[in-house]
């Protein structure tokens, strides 16, 4: 098969892929997106799902908000909780703006809807097996794949990777040419999905000795709740059942008594870590999303960073192609990690804060989340500060 030529050639058609594509193709840039699984299974995938305004706006921008409008809750504030005693962050008063509740998977759903109603300007491959990006140092970048039997090669100005953590993008730098910054986390999140209504209207984070839980949504009868749990578990260790009596111990009172169980719909434990690479830019290749940092979702900063990424990196190729200029592409890096090192400071801090580590120091570390989350419930400028961080900083 002779080869495809484009403009930017994206690996991953996760949201960072998509909204990327998006963003070109409303600016005439023209892109191909691979992605090595299918489309109902990126479609499928179950994830966090609070936005910060800056990715509601750009979204909206993007033409991909009219569902969102419709269907996304507006939050303005959420409680934290200190053994089973709660106070509410005024999210919308203090730092001037909510955060919205939508579900990634929503998310992703509209970005492939909007391909298929628009433009050839941004083709998506799915199901493309053995992806490689090459001559990633000259002025004309591939990625060969194979697909559906068929071998193939992209030949484009410019290389995206917004394939995740897992994905072939980040080992396209040669050795030496990026340095990586990671913290593991000793424990993991236990999430599961279920058709029962919520106990809030809003986000309750929960501290308690036997470990972190988060009171979540989708829906007004869609609820999803995490909670702390050793690192090497696996999900048949906790049945229903255990799940429901975790999270009715570590819920404040009056949430535990509203708690309605029901059967999950779905159940999954994800590690938690942080991680960086840097530089995010190796000759034509840009990385966007996980494929160049991972956040613990405490702060609710992964999606959110993805997004941030490909507002940057958008404008750097729109700029490249509008006028020549190439000063923001060559500023790419350095500006999304400047945004990239905040939030996982913020969710390293939010980590600590709320969970409990197995080795503790003779609780000195307990004492003093409890001493941060009293001068929260009591302290507005404290608040104040949580509140401007989780809310999102300026794009």
């Amino acid at each position: 098969m002779p080869p495809v030529r484009t403009q930017v050639a994206i690996v991953g058609a996760g949201p960072a892929g998509l909204l990327l594509a998006q963003l070109l193709d409303r600016a005439g840039v023209e892109s191909v997106v691979v992605e090595r699984r299918s489309r109902a299974y990126v479609e499928g995938r179950i994830r966090a799902g609070v936005l910060e305004q800056g990715t509601v706006d750009t979204l909206r921008s993007a033409g991909v908000g009219e569902r969102l409008d419709r269907e996304a809750q507006s939050h303005a504030g959420l409680s934290l909780a200190n053994a089973n005693h709660g106070f509410r962050v005024d999210l919308a008063a203090l730092a001037g703006a909510p955060v919205t509740v939508y579900g990634l998977a929503a998310v992703q759903k509209d970005l492939f809807a909007a391909r298929d109603v628009g433009g050839a300007g941004a083709t998506v491959l799915d199901e493309a097996d053995g992806v490689a990006i090459h001559d990633v140092d000259t002025a004309r970048p591939s990625v060969t794949f194979t697909r559906h039997g068929a071998a193939q090669r992209i030949d484009a100005d410019f290389v995206a990777g917004c394939d995740g953590a897992h994905g072939v993008s980040r080992t396209a730098f040669p050795p030496g040419a990026q340095r990586t910054y990671e913290r593991r986390y000793p424990f993991g999140w236990l999430g599961i999905l279920s058709r029962t209504p919520p106990v809030d209207h809003e986000l309750i984070y929960c501290r308690h000795e036997r470990g972190f839980a988060l009171a979540s949504m989708r829906n007004p009868m869609l609820s999803r709740y995490y909670v702390q749990c050793p690192v090497g578990d696996a999900v048949d260790d906790w049945p229903d059942e255990r799940v429901w009596a975790e999270l009715r111990a570590r819920l404040p009172g009056d949430a535990a008594d509203r708690l309605v169980t029901g059967p999950s719909i779905e159940k999954s434990i994800t590690p938690l870590r942080s991680f960086v690479a840097e530089p995010l830019r190796h000759g034509r290749l840009f990385l966007a999303g996980d494929a160049g940092h991972v956040v613990p979702p405490t702060g609710a900063k992964g999606l959110n960073l993805a997004v941030s990424d490909v507002v940057y990196l958008s404008r750097a190729l729109v700029a490249h192609y509008a006028d020549g200029s190439d000063a923001a592409l060559d500023a790419y890096s350095a500006t999304a990690l400047a945004r990239v090192w905040k939030a996982v400071r913020f969710s390293w801090w939010m980590t600590t804060l709320l969970h409990t580590f197995p080795a503790d120091d003779g609780g000195f570390a307990a004492r003093l989340a409890e001493a941060e989350l009293d001068l929260l419930a009591t302290n507005e400028p404290a608040r104040a500060a949580m509140a401007a961080q989780y809310v999102g900083l300026p794009l």
